[in-house]
């Protein structure tokens, strides 16, 4: 998917409100509703925006972090269903991960994540990005760790911190160098989730299970369809 502005999907608006000529009032009516729903879902995504926008202007980070968590708990727990389908939809295999808005002058970026039942990330930072994370539905499993030692040795080490369930309007902000963590969904539905990272983040670092500790591996990251 390009990066840029604006909400993303696969599929324009009036694709989903399209009625056969002649289809009648009923369909005609049908129609008024799908067109209403579309234009409320874009109002609320462009809220969710400006008041991304306002949050990031806090240059100190924790500052910025707890303006951003306080958005996203307030937009998501209005209780309105703003994104598109599109987003909402699970992919086989892995996590869906995909672009909703990024900032025109780089300060962050806002994506979707959807878990299916069982899936997951492995251990991994956010490359020195901080992030806040918001549950749109379902819920998330997060247990954080904290960094032992030297993250270039050869062999690193992990403790364990605290495990979070994490349900809708619920978000947390990971502020590097604390951004060791794993997240995955517990439950047999699907659960959402919405982050907002500073810039865009393009690669990770995972940390795979060896023998007497963890070794550190590049991951590049993409966006799902």
């Amino acid at each position: 998917m390009d990066a840029g502005s604006g909400v993303r999907s696969g599929r324009r608006k009036g694709d989903r409100c399209k009625i056969k000529e002649g289809s009648g009032l009923s369909a005609l009516s049908s129609r008024v509703r799908c067109v209403e729903m579309a234009t409320m879902e874009e109002s609320k995504v462009k809220e969710m925006i400006k008041l991304l926008d306002e949050a990031v202007k806090i240059q100190e980070e924790k500052g910025c972090c707890n303006a951003v968590k306080h958005a996203l708990e307030d937009i998501v727990r209005s209780g309105e269903d703003f994104l598109d389908p599109h987003f909402l939809e699970p992919v086989p295999g892995r996590y869906a991960r995909r672009l909703v808005h990024k900032d025109p002058q780089d300060r962050y970026s806002v994506l979707v994540m959807v878990w299916d039942k069982g899936q997951g990330t492995s251990l991994h930072d956010h490359a020195g990005h901080w992030c806040v994370e918001c549950v749109y539905r379902g819920r998330i499993q997060v247990v954080s760790y904290s960094l032992q030692g030297d993250v270039e040795s050869e062999t690193i080490q992990f403790q364990r911190e605290t495990e979070i369930m994490a349900g809708p309007g619920e978000a947390g902000a990971l502020i590097p160098p604390f951004e060791y963590h794993t997240i995955c969904n517990p439950d047999d539905t699907p659960a959402v989730t919405i982050h907002v990272y500073a810039g865009e983040l393009d690669h990770c670092y995972i940390f795979t299970p060896v023998e007497g500790g963890f070794r550190r591996e590049l991951k590049e990251l993409t966006y799902t369809a």
